[in-house]
Parts: C-alpha cells; sequence; structure tokens
C-alpha cells in the first residue's frame, strides 16, 4: 500500500477518534459556563500535566523548532532554557492564580486584573490583546496543519483544503465537548506527540546516518556553523536566545488558553506538581527535534520551507506505516494546541466582552450557545490568517508571546504584594507603550521604512516592549491612585494566606 493511503488513513481515524471523544464528553457536560469553560475547576494531575504540555508542544515543537535547528542550529538550545523557567513560573506564579480564581470566582485573565485594578478599561484592553495575539498563535497551528495533510496525500489534497478540514474538526469538537473535551483528548495526544516525535527521529537518525552520534559527528565534520553561536546566520545573539527565553517561557503562560489551564486545577499542590514536572516533558522533547533539523540540513540542504524537514524526510526515508503514524502524531500536536486557543479565545469574547458589556444578566444557557457561535466565527478568520503567506512557524510563536508578555507587569502586580501596587492608568499606559514598542522593534510589516533594524541591537522586541512597558507603567502609577486598600488587602490577603498560610490559626 502506498505511503500516502497509510497516512491519510491514520489521520482520518485520529479525526474520527477526537470527534468520538467530543460526543461522550458532551454527555458528562451541564449546562454551567464554569463547566464548558473551565471543566469545573476539578482537574486533576494526570490531566492537567498531559493537556499543559500537549498545548506547550504543538507544531512549534513538531515542525517549527526543527525547522529552526534546520536553518539556525543550535543556537535554538540556548532559547530551549525557556522550558525550565516555564516551570518555574507555574510554580511560584501559577500557582497564586489559581489561589486568586479559586477565592474569587475568576474565569479568565481579565477577570483577575481587572477586579484588582477596578477597571473596566483594563478588562476590555486585556481581552482585545489576549485574542490578538493568540489568533497568530492559531495561525500556527493552522499552517501546520495544512503541511501535514499537504505532506500525507502526497499533494492530493491542496493545503487549504486539507486547513479548512481540520480547523472545522477542531471547531466542532469543541462546540460540542467544551474544555472538557479538550482536555480528554490533549491526554491521547501529549502521549501521542511525544512518542511519535521520538520514534521518528530515532528511526530517521539511524536509517540515514546510523544512529544518533553518527549523525552528530557528520553535522560536526560537514555542517560545523550548525553547531556555533550565533549560528550560520548571525541570528542567536545574547539578546536573542535571553529575549527568546523570556518571551516563549512568561509570554506564552500569560497568554488566556494557559491561565485558564492555572484556573482548573483541582488544587494548588496540583499546580506546584506541575510546575516542577512540566520541563522533563518540554525539554527533552527539543532532542529528536534537533536530530530531525540537523540531520535534515545534510540530507535536504536545499529545502526550501524549513519547517516542512520532518514530513518530508519520514516521506521519503521511513516506512509508510511509521510516517503514518508520526503525522498523524503531528496533526495531534497541533490540534491538542488550536482547540486550546480556540476555547480561550471564546472564553474571553463571551465573558469580558459580550457578557460584560453587550449582553449581562442572561441565562447561562444563552452564553454558551454565543460561545459556540464565537467559536464559528473564529475558524473563519484563523481561515483568513492562515492562507496567507508567512514566515518559519518558530517567529509567528515570538510574535505572539511577545504580546502576551505585555501583560507580565500587571499580572505581577497582582499576584505579589508590595509596598504601592500600579494603578489602572499606569497598566493602562504601559500596555499601549509596550505595543508600540513592538510594532518598531518586531520585523513586521508596517509600510514605511524604520531608520533602525528589528531586535535594536540584537535584543529582541518582545524584551525592548517589555522594559518600556514596566517603565511606563511604574512611573505612571507613581502619579496617579492605585487601587482602593479595601482591593488590595482582599486580593493580597488572599495570596499571602495561600502563600504563607493563615497565621491567625497558626496553618
Amino acid at each position: 500500500m502506498e505511503t500516502w493511503v497509510v497516512a491519510t488513513s491514520l489521520i482520518g481515524v485520529y479525526l474520527l477518534i477526537t470527534l468520538g471523544v467530543a460526543v461522550v464528553a458532551n454527555r458528562r457536560m451541564t449546562v454551567d459556563m464554569e463547566d464548558f469553560l473551565l471543566c469545573g475547576r476539578r482537574t486533576g494531575f494526570i490531566v492537567l500535566y498531559l493537556t499543559v504540555v500537549a498545548t506547550y508542544h504543538s507544531a512549534f515543537a513538531f515542525l517549527g523548532s526543527g525547522g529552526f535547528f534546520f536553518t539556525h542550529g543550535v543556537g535554538f538550545w540556548a532559547a530551549g532554557a525557556w522550558t525550565l523557567l516555564v516551570g518555574a513560573a507555574t510554580y511560584v506564579i501559577g500557582t497564586r492564580i489559581w489561589a486568586l480564581g479559586k477565592a474569587f470566582g475568576y474565569i479568565t485573565p481579565a477577570d483577575l486584573l481587572a477586579d484588582f485594578y477596578e477597571s473596566e478599561a483594563v478588562r476590555a484592553v486585556v481581552a482585545v490583546v489576549s485574542v490578538l495575539f493568540t489568533i497568530l498563535y492559531i495561525q500556527v497551528q493552522a499552517l501546520a496543519l495544512g503541511y501535514i495533510m499537504d505532506v500525507a496525500t502526497d499533494g492530493r489534497i491542496r493545503f487549504e483544503v486539507g486547513m479548512l478540514i481540520m480547523l472545522t474538526v477542531a471547531v466542532v469538537h469543541l462546540m460540542v465537548g467544551g474544555l472538557r473535551a479538550v482536555y480528554w483528548t490533549d491526554v491521547f495526544q501529549g502521549a501521542w506527540m511525544y512518542v511519535a516525535i521520538w520514534a521518528g527521529a530515532l528511526v530517521l537518525s539511524f536509517e540515514l546516518f546510523g544512529g544518533p552520534v553518527e549523525l552528530w559527528q557528520r553535522v560536526t565534520s560537514e555542517r560545523p556553523d550548525l553547531l556555533t553561536l550565533p549560528g550560520p546566520e548571525g541570528f542567536f545573539t545574547p539578546g536573542m536566545w535571553v529575549g527568546m527565553v523570556v518571551t516563549l517561557s512568561f509570554g506564552i503562560i500569560f497568554q488566556p488558553h494557559m491561565m485558564i489551564r492555572y484556573y482548573t486545577a483541582v488544587d494548588g499542590k496540583t499546580l506546584k506538581l506541575l510546575g516542577a514536572t512540566t520541563p522533563i516533558y518540554l525539554m527533552t522533547l527539543y532532542i529528536p527535534a534537533a536530530l530531525v533539523g540537523l540531520g535534515g540540513a545534510l540530507v535536504m540542504p536545499e529545502l526550501e520551507r524549513a519547517d516542512r524537514i520532518f514530513p518530508e524526510l519520514l516521506f521519503q526515508y521511513a516506512p509508510a506505516w511509521l510516517t503514518g503514524i508520526i503525522l498523524a502524531g503531528a496533526a495531534a500536536a497541533a490540534m491538542s494546541t488550536l482547540d486550546s486557543i480556540l476555547h480561550a479565545n471564546m472564553t474571553v469574547l463571551t465573558r469580558d466582552i459580550y457578557q460584560r458589556h453587550v449582553a449581562p444578566g442572561r441565562r447561562q444557557a444563552h452564553y454558551v450557545f454565543v460561545g459556540r457561535a464565537i467559536v464559528l466565527a473564529l475558524l473563519g478568520v484563523a481561515f483568513a490568517l492562515s492562507i496567507t503567506e508567512s514566515d518559519l512557524l518558530v517567529a509567528i510563536v515570538t510574535l505572539s508571546g511577545a504580546g502576551a508578555l505585555q501583560l507580565m507587569p500587571a499580572i505581577v502586580g497582582v499576584c505579589f504584594p508590595g509596598r504601592r501596587s500600579l494603578s489602572r492608568a499606569g497598566v493602562l499606559a504601559g500596555l499601549g507603550a509596550g505595543l508600540l514598542t513592538l510594532a518598531l522593534t518586531l520585523p513586521l510589516n508596517l509600510g514605511f521604512t524604520l531608520p533602525w533594524a528589528a531586535h535594536p541591537l540584537g535584543v529582541h522586541g518582545g524584551l525592548w516592549g517589555l522594559f518600556v512597558n514596566t517603565f511606563v507603567a511604574v512611573v505612571v502609577s507613581a502619579l496617579t491612585p492605585g487601587p482602593s486598600r479595601e482591593t488590595v488587602a482582599r486580593v493580597h490577603g488572599e495570596v499571602e494566606r495561600f502563600v504563607y498560610g493563615d497565621r491567625s490559626t497558626g496553618r
């Protein structure tokens, strides 16, 4: 049987399983916002762990990171330190976000910030920023799904058609089963993705080079430029890899689909264990990605689309059955993040915009219905964005993370009590200044030429945005009134009770 038949059939089986899980999840779901949007805040460690790592490592790890190793060499491992920082941030910040969400019923990131800074303007701006930059992340997953279908069918299903099919399945899956369906399939997808990328990388390394050690020796002798910093194209300057570490850690955990996961944990101990163990999965997945990218640079140096290196190698050099399993795993990787982001954007738009400002006071069933309609609209937006040409998948991810990173000063101000809090005016001014700085320092097509290059002085634009954002927020907050004493005492008091225990009872 031809490889494309096997690969396409296995992807079809995977899609049917996904829809079946959604139907089962729908039977367990109640017509309630917390159940549909947060899985009832009862998620245990195993499910939460696999949904978090599957959401982090999507097409970005399966296709994008291999493409980055192919193009820029091992410098990506320097940036890979972000996987360690993710665990630490989850342990320290994620647990505080969970505690506040549990105490005050927060559902979205904007709930947390609007409550503390006592501002509906903060809510609206945070909601818009959250959706705007995670839509870029949707584009990453959609592009990957189109690539996978194009390669798996040997060009018989065009890129755009394959992408539309996969997007439609993701939307139906989410509309039917809500967050519970997303979590259940992520358990399956997270395990499949990890096994698939390791299996594919090892098979290819032995088939083409005799093993990983021999592959490394060939790279050392034939392409030593891939083993140096700042890399063959000079990309990984110290400012760039530090910027990517910050952007791909804090920038991603502050995106709504990750913060919402913190709210869903059954207790704080679950999140602490998550923070302690998450880096194991995240970091070790870059080992096979490096084997694929570096090996591909030797075997297919003429490949124009670096993000396609893994599926192209599989299709040419791996057995048909293994290629099918691995490409289905790649589809699972992209789908696991795609449905999570669609869910998060639906949650933000339903909760922070529609429920607050368009139609307050309606029944829970009404908001669930509107949420499903929003998911359908997001499908159209995602498809329209994804049929345009784009850069490397990793570049899109870092742009998305750089935008979400601008929420960091405001979130730190909520989660860490201090002598003086940021003010609502400071938060809004800082966000505006940070986003403007991103527009001036990231490689964006603004329609005119700037007098400096992207990432000035070799420092990632996300860091420039964060520096300016924090400075402006602190200065403006020093000149304007902050949150009321009652709100500061209520929110920061809850943080201190969670971190230090109830001192009045000695617990």
